[in-house]
């Protein structure tokens, strides 16, 4: 008895492997996989609290009864290093969702998806262009699930009172509208901010907010030539230095733009303080600031856009389902992931953490709170980059504009240093 238990142990696992080849070279294509073929139990790690996805994951599990997943919840602070010596000691999960900011970092501990099974023309079909961050010259890195939006949020009460009946649009408006919400005293001292942009110490995101200024006049940040991932920063097709000198002078005294200085507590505690009109944040803070400041008048709008351009950008930050190279049961793991990328899962944890879906289908559906048109309408022509170390870039973009600041040295000087550093990073994959 024992012995046909072996036997049989061992062809089961024959037919994942043989069904695992034909997957992932194609022969089994995304979107037409049989649920049947997935078997067994399959581990999956996430950041998400249980209290959401717990409920998700049973009813996804209730739904696809030939295979299993579970869910184990790890903290966010934790989760890379923890991941990383699990997947060094050979005990990591079969899948994982992989936030865009460590999709550099575990590129090559990750199975890709080839393009013979889910064709970039398809991917981009499906998903909105933020989830382009998950795509490889050797395939694709995770499946997209949902988009968290950099967005505007704003202090309805200073706006009224100051005379400004919509929020602005465009980044000239946007400057005007600071100018009039910015109150000084005689002595040029600032007591109410229009907008908490210019430092980087005491902005929340403003890796995030520079980077999209960088982004909406062209610049991807990085790019790929050659199957190699590159700095695009210091492209002569795209010269930087207007946009870097535009985020600095909200915190130069002598612009007229000047309306946030190191005096000012974090951004966010500001905005809650009612210190400060605008504050660029993500979608998914949406129920911190309520609970900050509950008598606080707020609503939100798109970052604003430039005026002339043919196409509209935000930052995003994506997360994916992706499938651990070390997986023994990878077949079910990619069956898993596609599942939940293509099916009512996706919807269901974007409106669970307040954010937006990827899927395009599901863009289209709006719900009809106040807050999630704003985020789905962003999330559309929302983009993210690929940072190779997050704790790193914040070094680089800091040094950019503390450098402007600082005037140490010219502001196409800075850019071209970035890029060099950036490099240096995207060189150590």
């Amino acid at each position: 008895m024992k012995d046909n238990f072996q036997i049989i142990v061992v062809v089961v696992f024959m037919v994942l492997a043989i069904l695992g080849i034909l997957v992932f070279s194609g022969a089994i294509p995304l979107g037409s996989e049989d649920k049947s073929l997935g078997v067994g139990t399959v581990v999956m790690w996430g950041t998400v609290r249980g209290n959401i996805m717990h409920p998700l994951m049973k009813e996804f599990n209730d739904a696809n009864k030939s295979f299993y997943v579970q869910y184990v919840e790890k903290e966010e602070d934790t989760f890379d290093q923890e991941l990383l010596e699990a997947i060094a000691s050979g005990t990591g999960p079969d899948m994982f969702l992989l936030p865009d900011n460590l999709a550099f970092r575990y590129a090559n501990k990750i199975i890709k998806i080839p393009y013979t099974s889910f064709p970039v023309a398809s991917f981009k079909n499906n998903f909105a262009s933020a989830g382009e961050v998950f795509l490889s010259s050797s395939g694709i890195l995770a499946l997209p699930l949902i988009i968290d939006p950099l967005v505007m949020y704003y202090n309805r009460s200073m706006l009224d009172a100051s005379g400004i009946v919509t929020p602005p649009v465009y980044w000239e408006e946007f400057t005007n509208a600071v100018r009039t919400l910015t109150k000084r005293d005689e002595s040029n001292k600032i007591l109410k901010s229009g907008a908490a942009l210019g430092h980087y110490s005491n902005v929340a995101h403003a890796k995030d907010i520079l980077a999209t200024i960088f982004m909406q006049d062209g610049n991807p940040i990085v790019t790929e030539r050659n199957g190699s991932r590159v700095s695009a920063l210091g492209d002569s097709s795209v010269d930087l230095s207007n946009a870097l000198q535009f985020y600095s002078d909200f915190a130069n005294p002598l612009k007229s733009n000047y309306s946030w200085n190191k005096s000012f507590l974090n951004s966010t505690s500001a905005f809650s303080r009612e210190d400060v009109a605008f504050y660029f944040g993500y979608a998914s803070e949406l129920l911190s600031l309520i609970n900050q400041n509950p008598n606080q008048n707020f609503y939100v709008a798109s970052v604003p856009q430039i005026k002339t351009a043919n196409f509209k950008a935000t930052g995003a930050r994506v997360t994916g389902v992706a499938i651990s190279s070390l997986s023994k049961n990878y077949t079910t793991a990619y069956i898993a992931a596609s599942l939940m990328s293509t099916g009512n899962f996706a919807g269901k944890l974007a409106e669970g953490l307040m954010v937006a879906p990827v899927r395009r289908d599901l863009l289209a559906i709006k719900p009809t709170d106040a807050y999630s048109p704003v985020f789905y309408n962003s999330a559309l022509y929302a983009r993210s980059w690929l940072d190779p170390s997050d704790k790193d870039t914040d070094d680089i973009f800091r040094g950019m504009i503390d450098g402007v600041l600082s005037n140490t040295l010219s502001v196409g000087a800075l850019i071209r240093d970035a890029s060099a550093r950036l490099n240096l990073l995207l060189l150590k994959q």
